[in-house]
């Protein structure tokens, strides 16, 4: 309701994986620091056409659950 509602975030475009949930949070404070020019070359490094990556996200999970099936 937050941050997304305010700003009408409807793509995810970056991620990272991560399994410390310590480091998680300050790779997120580190990031949101930085200025907007270098956070879009962060994401354009991963997906340079800024698709919308939870579509196929998405996909991988349904396809997961039917092989489990």
């Amino acid at each position: 309701d937050g941050f997304t509602k305010k700003y009408n975030v409807n793509k995810l475009v970056y991620y990272e994986h991560g399994t410390d949930v310590h480091a998680a949070i300050a790779r997120e404070k580190e990031i949101k620091n930085w200025r907007r020019e270098k956070k879009n070359q962060l994401v354009t490094g991963m997906n340079p056409e800024w698709k919308d990556l939870s579509l196929e996200w998405n996909q991988e999970t349904v396809i997961s659950r039917e092989r489990s099936d």
